[in-house]
């Protein structure tokens, strides 16, 4: 038994995965976790049952404890032996059995000490273990309340979200509850949230919100109980059987060249700052967000190149125009680290969050520019990346054919895929056919 945990204990210490998604096996039965009722003074661990070959009964075997107790809070423990079942399932899979002397992965057999296999458990654990009972028939959801329950979801998503996708699930978890609250006080455990419970809350936060903003708040949910149902802690995602409200997508109109002009001489007068910020937008393609991420030195002017994380979170490599190089101020005297954009100026230090950068300017253009040419909501600084790709590709189109002027755009643009650049092209009506009523003249000589 010593050698499967060993196999456990070093998948974890060497590699965090969710690799567990197989269909399982009749020779033994889902690990489970026991969490002795939320009481932290005694042991937790995770239990499962396998075939014993000699008999061809399930047997219960020796638990799995790893270094889960000592870890003091129940969020803390919980997410760590969620990862030590996940594993054991992973490897029961793959067909490691605890009645057999199991060798490890080929990948995994550097970190062997081979002293370590040759170790035997001390018999009064042995006896210790053996003697646990667990308690099979009562689920760890109904002793878990809702807030500890989605204080475990948060402890899990720390380690793959960014900082702002989880703000955003903490202030929708943080609405959510308050909303049980005040509003369902029969409601204690987590398991005791349905559809229905789910469904008037989303019609809740309707009554004075968009359908997209339900949406975001149904999505953040559904992550939440999909987690939650991963981790056996409820019996299913109630969220997901909630259809998702029908809504208008975001249009950002592009803008007509004279408006362009027009609004680039009255930045040059008024706001140079929120000039430059509009043409790294313009002349990169980068979008706002992404101009707001960078800093001072993500910017190699000697190479002309400026590297950035967009929105798929993988670093990319921008160069830079000598359009928009000659327009970015002398950088060699200030701090790489230091924010490019703020609302202090060029490369300064701040505390303010990302979301908040961007806000303040998206309320900077509007204040000044918006009101001052008595734009449409759909006018946005988003529109100039489209404006500018839209130039682009018409200026490619005199000169090479539909697919090569693609083609070309897409390398500067950095979209992915033909499909997507194609796809952004054509919501923006982009190029129109020429014109056909020499077909249709001819169709009608034909008939008549």
């Amino acid at each position: 038994m010593f050698n499967f945990n060993f196999i456990i204990s070093t998948a974890y210490e060497s590699a965090y995965g969710n690799a567990y998604d197989l269909p399982l096996k009749k020779q033994f039965s889902k690990p489970k976790i026991y969490n002795a009722n939320g009481d932290l003074t005694k042991r937790w661990y995770v239990y499962f049952s396998y075939r014993d070959p000699s008999t061809g009964k399930l047997m219960r075997q020796t638990p799995f404890y790893g270094n889960a107790n000592t870890y003091k809070t129940k969020e803390e423990r919980m997410a760590v032996l969620t990862i030590y079942k996940n594993i054991i399932l992973k490897y029961l899979n793959e067909g490691y059995s605890p009645y057999e002397d199991n060798e490890l992965k080929e990948s995994a057999q550097e970190d062997i000490k081979d002293d370590l296999l040759e170790q035997e458990v001390p018999q009064e654990l042995e006896e210790e273990l053996l003697n646990t009972e667990p308690e099979i028939e009562t689920s760890q959801a109904k002793k878990l309340g809702v807030k500890e329950a989605f204080d475990f979801v948060m402890t899990i998503k720390e380690r793959d979200l960014r900082e702002s996708s989880l703000r955003t699930l903490r202030s929708h978890n943080k609405i959510f509850i308050e909303w049980i609250e005040e509003n369902r006080p029969d409601v204690s455990f987590i398991e005791d949230i349905d559809r229905s419970t789910i469904k008037t809350f989303l019609n809740h936060i309707h009554l004075s919100n968009s359908s997209r903003t339900v949406n975001n708040y149904r999505a953040s949910l559904s992550s939440i109980f999909a987690t939650l149902f991963e981790s056996d802690m409820v019996p299913s995602n109630c969220v997901e059987k909630i259809r998702k409200l029908s809504t208008k997508p975001v249009k950002h109109e592009r803008y007509s060249k004279t408006d362009q002009k027009r609004i680039f001489k009255f930045l040059e007068d008024n706001d140079p700052l929120m000039l430059l910020y509009i043409k790294f937008v313009a002349y990169s393609f980068l979008r706002p967000i992404e101009v707001c991420r960078l800093c001072v030195g993500d910017l190699d002017l000697k190479k002309k190149t400026i590297s950035f994380v967009p929105k798929n979170g993988a670093w990319k490599t921008h160069r830079i125009p000598d359009i928009l190089l000659n327009d970015i101020p002398d950088l060699s005297k200030m701090d790489k680290k230091a924010i490019l954009f703020t609302a202090e100026g060029i490369g300064k230090f701040t505390d303010t969050k990302l979301e908040n950068r961007r806000s303040y300017f998206t309320s900077r253009f509007k204040r000044l520019v918006s009101k001052e040419f008595d734009l449409s909501f759909e006018h946005t600084l988003y529109s100039f990346r489209h404006t500018f790709i839209t130039m682009l590709y018409k200026e490619h189109r005199k000169s090479h054919a539909p697919f090569e002027a693609k083609s070309r755009v897409m390398h500067i643009t950095g979209h992915t895929s033909m499909q997507s650049l194609e796809s952004y092209l054509r919501g923006m009506d982009v190029e129109l056919p020429d014109d056909y009523s020499h077909m249709l003249e001819q169709q009608l000589k034909e008939d008549g």
